[in-house]
């Protein structure tokens, strides 16, 4: 049977194009060697297409009956995979080469073969990013999508008993280092081998284009500096976000905010998140013109979306810098005490901006979305944060990813909304449960307003689902929408100007 296993995955390799078939004895010779392996003979095959996962299952239950792999948790046999996958990955010259070679024909082309390939290759694992829940809600601000995670696996305790008893280790800096094409890794850092990384300039500086192995949308990418800095919101941000859509002007690209609260999960290594998808933010219209001196030239105005965004457009991308550098320094200096903005507190700073790039055709577009990252004795987690009602849904930072429309919730609510429902059909007491306690007070405003059955109970916890994740970018955005929040936005808006 173990043949057989060797046979498929060799035979997988071929069929996707990481190996050819005059490498086929190499193959299976280097995946005789990870298992531990002296001998094969080659079985007859069915045609058959072959189902990766289980293939890989097999040879690591095999490898764990034989004692090669030695702890059978989700953390070791994804070390173990991915190493026989690496075994498979052509070297990263080859990629570089046919990514460049497509890419003198089309962008659209390279970064289309490009993301087969990651996925081929079970960098992006296709089984596990199918079983995310994910569906669109419409709201106010019209279809926001939803996601709940569970693409990553949950670290086992074995193995975080073994990351407790590693020694501290300053290589790779962080997870998005280039120094992860190829890595082994270890219980407290993913394996990299049959990872590949692309080359590419912004802004006369090096920097790397990769996926993201979670993938939340369509072609989720990475944009990440070849030197491993700080985040950073400032001028040459814009001009690198602008230069990588004249680049690749089928994807947007954004950054997170470079503050706590209001940034992403890693702020230690410069990077952008982008990919060839739509968000219901980039849909959503401007709805108040703004003018700003000099740029009679850049169409700008407020976007009708839950936080604060001002939309800048024009055909030339310099004058697209030039105005959002001004933005942003006018907007990093800002205090509006009746608005409750404050620019600092303490010596602290807590303005900042999220901003997200993308082509309308011969144009080149920036949203800038306004952030404070501003914490009071009854919000300590964040002022234009979730507020504490709406925790037992979404508690986590709002990121890029969440600003443009995209919620990404934690794993734990897929049960919880599954008892949850059961509960609410059958009447039972919400309050007694831990799983669904948290949910009572929502649950109940939901059950006022619905004749909920057995039939439509899913489909009424997703659509309150996305009006709460409409409430919760709601909560994130520094200007309300209502009479004051618009006149303080705009005073804001005149100050530019001054």
């Amino acid at each position: 049977m173990i043949d057989v296993a060797i046979a498929k995955l060799v035979r997988y390799a071929q069929d996707t194009g990481l190996i050819a078939p005059e490498d086929h004895t190499w193959a299976v010779n280097t995946l005789l060697e990870a298992l531990k392996l002296d001998s094969w003979e080659q079985p007859e095959l069915d045609n058959e297409p072959i189902d990766l996962p289980a293939v890989l299952d097999e040879l690591m239950n095999d490898a764990h009956a034989r004692g090669v792999l030695e702890n059978d948790s989700i953390v070791y046999r994804d070390l173990f995979d991915t190493s026989l996958m690496g075994r498979l990955t052509p070297p990263p010259r080859e990629v570089i080469a046919q990514f460049r070679e497509l890419y003198a024909k089309n962008p659209i082309e390279a970064t289309n073969w490009y993301y087969k390939f990651s996925q081929d290759t079970n960098y992006i694992r296709r089984d596990r990013i199918a079983r995310d829940v994910q569906w669109k809600a419409q709201t106010d601000y019209g279809e926001l999508d939803i996601t709940i995670n569970l693409s990553k696996p949950e670290k086992d305790p074995k193995a975080i008993a073994a990351a407790r008893d590693l020694p501290a280790s300053q290589y790779p800096k962080c997870q998005l280092c280039q120094e992860n094409e190829g890595y082994a890794g270890r219980v407290n850092h993913p394996a990299r081998q049959n990872h590949r990384i692309i080359p590419i300039t912004i802004d006369k500086n090096p920097w790397y284009l990769q996926y993201s192995p979670y993938v939340y949308y369509n072609e989720h990418c990475i944009v990440f500096n070849s030197q491993h800095t700080p985040m950073k919101i400032d001028r040459a941000c814009f001009r690198k976000l602008l230069d990588f859509i004249g680049q690749f002007p089928h994807y947007f690209v954004g950054s997170n905010a470079d503050l706590p609260i209001v940034g992403g999960s890693i702020l230690a290594h410069d990077h952008f998140q982008g990919g060839h998808y739509e968000f219901a933010m980039a849909k959503a219209p401007v709805e108040t013109p703004l003018s700003f001196k000099g740029f009679d030239d850049v169409r700008a105005g407020i976007v009708r979306w839950p936080m604060s965004v001002i939309r800048l457009t024009a055909a030339d991308p310099d004058r697209l810098v030039d105005l959002a550098d001004k933005i942003l320094l006018a907007w990093r200096g800002y205090t509006d005490e009746q608005a409750m903005i404050f620019a600092q507190t303490d010596g602290v700073p807590h303005n900042t901006i999220t901003p997200i790039a993308r082509r309308r055709g011969s144009d080149y577009e920036l949203d800038l979305v306004l952030r404070n990252n501003l914490t009071t004795e009854e919000h300590p987690l964040g002022l234009y944060h979730p507020h504490a009602e709406l925790h037992h849904i979404k508690k986590e930072n709002i990121g890029l990813i969440e600003v443009m429309g995209l919620a990404v919730l934690p794993a734990r609510l897929k049960q919880e909304l599954a008892v949850l429902g059961e509960k609410m059909v059958k009447g039972e007491d919400l309050r007694a449960d831990p799983m669904t306690a948290a949910h009572a007070d929502w649950a109940e405003k939901i059950l006022a307003q619905y004749d909920v059955t057995a039939s439509n109970v899913d489909d009424i916890l997703k659509k309150e689902v996305g009006l709460v994740f409409a409430t919760v970018l709601e909560h994130a955005g520094v200007y309300k929408r209502n009479a004051d929040g618009k006149a303080a936005f705009l005073r804001f808006a005149e100050s530019v100007n001054v």
